[in-house]
């Protein structure tokens, strides 16, 4: 593109775990053009992602339902301030911002047989959403319209001194093997059962491991994990509510193993490069499953049904034919089990991380 963007603005609104699958793109830009000013808007709770972030000069954020205040801070901060907006969702507020705040747009945009497929009118280069590309790929594909290289490496949030944090815990540089386990994901489809991670958790301990919790700051996330806590040895450390998610990127960079479900903190222990066991129920693994670490291929890492290895990654799926039927849960609702995750067996994850552990052993 002639001239080259002196100022550019990534949209990324959608949650925590698709911000971080938006850092390749980020990075690609700003290495295409170091002298550009590269901001990005997301949502305000999932800003914690992008910490530390050496790719981005400013991050502006909104609300997920913004009000008429929140435009009239909003949109004098956009308007006609950038040269080149990429945006990375099909919805409607997304495109909107891109159409307001550049002259020139490159947008992701829905098929052409379902509402919004008029988008491709008012950018100058588009591509159709797909649930059959990878994200991260995805995203990257809008690239072409700029013709500049695809650099395909996630930058997790990063603390810019660790030290306070290993004063606070200091098992993470006390020479002691630890299991990172993250119970509950932010929806209750996506959930494998409490007695299932109760019963891992002793496994793990058993082996030398001690073993460190976390989650999202949702009360009910809170309380879930409080109660398997409670049931685990004695000695479990639980992080949940106490640690940013740059201190938790840290934390679990220095793990033997991070184990969950799916969901933004699976993406994020995939980023920082070590072993992570994903479970995976109704979720399409194409489109969403963790990001290898050191992948370079632009073809998708995982295949839609079987359990896999990529690189760091081990993807287990649930058990039954339907999987993946890429619903929300067995009543269709966000608040509904899933069975395939239900009877997800406990010894078949236990005789995984034992493998993963073992050839971290040899190594």
């Amino acid at each position: 593109m002639q001239p080259k963007p002196k100022r550019i603005l990534v949209i990324a609104m959608r949650f925590l775990g698709d911000v971080l699958l938006t850092t390749p793109l980020i990075h690609s830009l700003k290495l295409a053009y170091p002298e550009a000013q590269v901001d990005v808007l997301v949502y305000a709770n999932t800003l914690a992602m992008l910490e530390g972030n050496p790719d981005i000069n400013q991050i502006l954020t909104t609300v997920n339902r913004p009000k008429l205040a929140d435009y009239r801070r909003l949109l004098p901060l956009l308007f006609r301030r950038y040269d080149l907006a990429m945006v990375t969702q099909s919805g409607d507020r997304p495109f909107l911002y891109g159409l307001l705040a550049a002259s020139t747009r490159v947008a992701l945009v829905p098929s052409k047989n379902t509402t919004g497929w008029w988008k491709r009118y008012f950018v100058q280069h588009w591509l159709e959403f797909d649930d059959n590309t990878h994200t991260v790929l995805q995203h990257l594909k809008l690239l072409d319209a700029l013709k500049i290289k695809k650099h395909l490496t996630l930058i997790p949030p990063q603390l810019s001194d660790s030290e306070q944090l290993v004063k606070q815990y200091p098992f993470i540089s006390a020479n002691k093997d630890y299991v990172v386990l993250h119970p509950h994901p932010q929806w209750t489809y996506k959930q494998w059962t409490s007695d299932a991670w109760i019963e891992l958790g002793h496994y793990l301990h058993e082996l030398g491991l001690s073993l460190v919790l976390s989650c999202g700051p949702a009360q009910q996330e809170l309380d879930y994990v409080a109660a398997i806590e409670r049931r685990l040895p004695e000695g479990t450390i639980n992080l949940a509510g106490f640690v940013s998610l740059a201190q938790l990127a840290t934390i679990i960079s220095k793990a033997k193993l991070y184990i969950g479900p799916d969901t933004g903190i699976t993406h994020l222990a995939a980023a920082t490069g070590i072993p992570v066991l994903a479970l995976f129920g109704p979720t399409n693994p194409v489109k969403w499953a963790p990001f290898p670490i050191n992948y370079q291929s632009e073809l998708n890492p995982f295949n839609k049904i079987g359990d896999q290895q990529v690189n760091n990654v081990y993807l287990i799926q649930g058990a039954g034919a339907c999987v993946p039927c890429d619903l929300e849960g067995c009543d269709r609702h966000r608040l509904s089990h899933s069975d395939c995750l239900s009877k997800l067996s406990v010894k078949k994850i236990r005789a995984i991380a034992l493998s993963i552990l073992q050839k971290d052993k040899k190594t």
